[in-house]
């Protein structure tokens, strides 16, 4: 053992030499950083010949500039592609502004982005209700204000297929007038409409959401991953003048702590 005694003002100091210290101590270990978020995307796959809507036209994507005809245009080495794409807004999963129904309404250049961008979601999921017209009943245990109130009904299974477009389920006249009243921000349906399509051209949904400034987001996918509470969604088109529908990149947003087994073998209410 060796040590060093110096003289200090207040008195005698011994200094040990380093092969007398101690081990230190392990260094403190800093908290893990929050968990992140998880990014669920609630979008169909645009693509050619995709038929979203029974009777609709599917896109075409063709060139405007190829990568083969760009390499004369630019530096050796540097290529780019230009593509066109021709298609009707109701193309894959698409938002309804109340332009859409309403010759006075907002267009899609027009709508606030605050009320389709991290919209507190509330799901409902109903891939179990018996009845394809889903009503008031199903939302009265909620607070919806300012929400977007996503229906789980199971139908985007059928998605592509010609089943798609027959007996599928929707939101009913009293269930929209319900979801008006408690001033929801946008409703979002995974079936082919958020009226019923085999009414005979009734559409008291989007008559009554429209009308009220409450966005449409149809022909969405994926809701079976989200809880029915939680989860932040949002869904933005393109600003775009004159326009009353056209596709979205729709997705939620939710803690990763969040537990995904509280979707299994909920009821219709919710």
């Amino acid at each position: 053992m060796h040590a060093l005694t110096t003289i200090h003002p207040f008195g005698p100091v011994t200094v040990h030499s380093s092969t007398d210290r101690k081990p230190c101590s392990p260094t403190p270990q800093h908290p893990p950083p929050p968990r992140r978020s998880r990014v669920i995307d609630l979008s169909h796959t645009i693509a050619e010949g995709l038929v979203t809507y029974p009777g609709l036209p599917a896109p075409t994507i063709s060139s405007f500039l190829s990568r083969q005809d760009s390499a004369s245009r630019y530096a050796p080495g540097t290529e780019f592609t230009m593509d066109i794409i021709t298609m009707i807004g109701n193309t894959g999963t698409y938002i309804d502004s109340p332009f859409h129904r309403y010759a006075g309404g907002t267009d899609l250049a027009g709508l606030d982005i605050e009320t389709l961008v991290d919209l507190r979601a509330e799901v409902f999921h109903l891939s179990a209700a018996a009845e394809r017209g889903i009503g008031a009943e199903v939302f009265r245990d909620r607070d919806l204000a300012g929400a977007a109130v996503l229906l789980h009904t199971g139908w985007d299974r059928h998605f592509g297929e010609e089943e798609y477009g027959h007996a599928a389920p929707y939101l009913t006249e009293e269930g929209a007038r319900f979801l008006v009243d408690a001033g929801a921000a946008l409703v979002g349906i995974d079936s082919v409409n958020i009226d019923d399509a085999s009414s005979g051209g009734e559409r008291p949904a989007h008559t009554l959401l429209l009308a009220a400034g409450i966005h449409i987001v149809e022909h969405l996918t994926g809701l079976d991953r989200l809880p029915a509470r939680g989860a932040r969604f949002t869904a933005v088109p393109p600003k775009i003048e004159g326009f009353g529908t056209f596709p979205v990149r729709a997705f939620a947003v939710l803690p990763e702590a969040a537990d995904e087994s509280r979707v299994q073998g909920v009821s219709p209410q919710g």
